[in-house]
């Protein structure tokens, strides 16, 4: 067995590397690619080859001893290498052989939160909520695609042209989503959304400016008051963060039960049962739907039911299991406006087939939910709440919802390049406290002044 197989086996997971203990590149470096010379490139590749050629015979070998056999082979075969790139290059070699390659250095950055890789050539960053051309490339195809194999077969995943696409939580939580050619046309496509090991707080929150310490409180309420919370939004927009936060305020004593994609949301809570639905295997067979597990869920005694997402007809399940009992459920939709997350959730109910009438699907929505939070990615970067809504009821054909909270922008930028703007409240009291007082939770007037 050579050795790069043996040091993939040997990896195992998707663990940030921390190992070289070098301090990282700040997000806001340079975004320039870096201009390589072919000399220079193929020093590179030959001291790699001679590298791994002459530890091959090696059965466990170490990052230590893979980095002084690299050290030795520059300083004989490497002449081309100017000697204050040395320390570089070494670095960037032994990423290569036994992790993730140019990757690395942005994975172990934490204010990178988004890796893009459109191609070899083409690379993109965020960070603070801003897009960035990376400062790296990969060597051309065959490099990223062994990049890419290394990353799914860690987590157990397989990908190539007959299963061109894998979406995989890895074991750090971070997401991953590959789809390789002929489905792309610009050649393999990985994206890396990373996941914080710290889970952000309410006060992290506050102190960035996404809420105001106001809405925390009337939030908080909401969920030891049992109120039934859709937190909707757009891609990117911080939708499983705000839930996460949400989650951490559900009391220690209570049965939680989270239904997810790929899991993400981190409680700290003792109770806490985690459900991950399953994609159908090679053979089409094998499929665990989010709707299968919303309908375990009923049946294992839940106190709460958090679902990371609802995107089909699981929608319907979520509704029933709101209006049966189980207040205090907690999920997260793609909308623009609470008015389209209602609109989101009637549509994505007639995805059940059950063929309801309109009326009763917004008769159920308004029983059931109580408050949708929108969460919002403006122009500049920031993600904010921008509306905390209250269902109030039918009037009519229509569901009825009034803002409690509200952030107004004055469409003008501060010195930190932001948009200037405030967090109001609307002065209207909501119909939900006494629900929320039922339950045994203070209510503060002020909240809504």
């Amino acid at each position: 067995m050579s050795l790069l197989r043996r040091l993939e086996e040997k990896k195992g997971d998707f663990a940030l590397p921390a190992a070289q203990g070098q301090p990282q590149p700040a997000a806001a470096e340079t975004s320039a690619k870096p201009v390589v010379t072919d000399a220079l490139s193929k020093a590179k590749e030959r001291i790699r080859n001679l590298t791994i050629a002459s530890l091959n015979d090696v059965k466990d070998p170490t990052d230590q001893l893979i980095r002084e056999k690299l050290e030795e082979l520059i300083q004989t075969e490497g002449s081309e290498i100017p000697r204050g790139e040395r320390g570089r290059i070494v670095d960037e070699i032994l990423n290569d052989i036994t992790g993730y390659g140019p990757l690395e250095s942005v994975l172990a950055d934490p204010a990178i939160t988004e890796v893009m890789v459109n191609g070899p050539q083409n690379i993109f960053l965020e960070a603070n909520g801003r897009l960035r051309p990376a400062d790296f490339v990969f060597r051309n195809q065959e490099h990223l695609m062994t990049i890419i194999d290394r990353i799914v077969s860690s987590v157990g995943r397989h990908v190539d042209e007959a299963s061109p696409m894998v979406d995989a939580r890895l074991r750090d939580g971070s997401r991953v989503n590959v789809i390789l050619p002929p489905l792309s046309l610009v050649g393999p496509v990985l994206t890396i959304r990373k996941f914080s090991k710290i889970p952000f707080t309410a006060g992290k929150l506050v102190e960035f400016g996404s809420i105001s310490p106001k809405m925390v409180a009337f939030l908080e309420a909401c969920v030891r008051g049992r109120l039934n919370i859709i937190v909707s939004g757009g891609t990117g927009s911080g939708k499983t963060t705000l839930l996460n936060v949400l989650s951490s305020f559900i009391p220690e004593d209570e049965r939680i039960i989270t239904i997810e994609d790929a899991a993400e949301i981190q409680l700290n809570q003792e109770h806490v049962i985690s459900l991950e639905s399953r994609p159908a295997n090679t053979e089409g067979r094998g499929q665990v739907s989010i709707r299968d597990l919303v309908r375990n869920a009923l049946r294992m005694r839940p106190d709460r039911i958090i679902v990371g997402e609802v995107r089909s007809a699981e929608a319907l399940d979520m509704l029933q299991a709101m209006n049966t009992g189980h207040d205090g459920s907690l999920t997260t939709t793609h909308a623009n406006t609470p008015r389209d997350t209602i609109a989101r959730v009637e549509t994505m109910v007639m995805m059940a087939g059950m063929e309801l009438p309109l009326l009763a699907i917004r008769s159920q929505i308004a029983s059931a939910v109580d408050v949708i939070v929108q969460q919002s990615r403006l122009r500049d970067g920031s993600r904010r709440v921008t509306n905390i809504t209250e269902i109030t009821g039918m009037e009519g054909d229509v569901v009825s919802m009034q803002d409690i909270f509200v952030f107004e922008t004055q469409g003008q930028l501060d010195e930190h390049g932001r948009f200037r703007g405030r967090y109001k409240a609307t002065g209207i009291r909501p119909q939900c406290l006494e629900k929320i007082r039922n339950n045994g939770v203070a209510i503060h007037e002020d909240w809504f002044t």
